[in-house]
């Protein structure tokens, strides 16, 4: 029995072979089962699911219908189903802190940005967007199996429990640009949500950090912020 994605489920999806063989080679041992669509081409990629899911004992299923209830895309043929997990943040590495994410597609976005400088650790701050809807997956391109996260219910929760960090709260009201801040680990990046940023209060803690761009646009948008950030942060790694 299939069911459409939602919140409250105990498994999710990804939609998609790239998103299927990054769950294989990362977290098989969270995945249920292999949906493969009749139209599926038996190419190199279709070869190494099969591959893996005959090495992991995981179920290849030939089933057109479920494509129906779980994918809206016309080229979704390859679906696995895994199990929902907990994996939380390493509390001596660096973090980004997204306070109130409210949209899946950014979400994910950010996640592949995070994973292709090396940034691992993901901080949520609730109320947020579920990390686990499928279109959040599909827009981190399967890096979401490569994220530690760990979800708290207010900004002091964490920031109580990770006193001993450096704090950089991305906001419009700060005068201290990008291009200019001293760097001490670990770090915490904060972001706000996309509709509303952060508001004064994240000015107490430790130096707040303004992107400062041309007069043409009112701000930047959330996924293309956080990766500048990250990138300031981490480009002498990249040298």
């Amino acid at each position: 029995m299939v069911k459409k994605y939602k919140k409250e489920l105990d498994v999710s999806y990804t939609l998609g072979i790239t998103l299927t063989i990054e769950v294989l080679k990362q977290r098989n041992d969270l995945v249920n089962r292999v949906f493969i669509h009749s139209k599926t081409i038996k190419n190199e990629s279709f070869n190494l699911i099969e591959e893996l899911c005959n090495r992991n004992n995981i179920p290849l299923i030939y089933n057109d219908k479920v494509f129906n209830i779980l994918s809206n895309k016309e080229n979704c043929f390859v679906i696995a189903e895994f199990r929902k997990y907990n994996n939380n943040i390493n509390e001596l590495d660096n973090h980004v802190v997204l306070v109130n994410p409210s949209n899946a597609g950014n979400l994910g976005t950010i996640m592949r940005s995070m994973v292709g400088f090396n940034l691992n650790d993901l901080v949520i701050i609730t109320p947020a967007v579920d990390i686990f809807d499928p279109k959040c997956i599909r827009a981190s391109m399967g890096a979401i199996f490569h994220i530690n996260f760990t979800h708290y219910n207010n900004f002091l929760e964490y920031y109580n429990i990770n006193r001993a960090r450096h704090y950089y709260p991305f906001m419009l009201q700060s005068s201290c640009n990008l291009s200019s801040i001293d760097i001490k680990s670990p770090y915490s990046l904060i972001f706000g949500n996309e509709a509303t940023g952060l508001d004064d209060s994240f000015l107490r803690y430790g130096n707040s950090v303004i992107i400062k761009h041309s007069n043409y646009i009112d701000s930047l948008n959330l996924p293309i912020a956080v990766s500048i950030g990250i990138y300031e942060f981490t480009k002498n790694k990249f040298k």
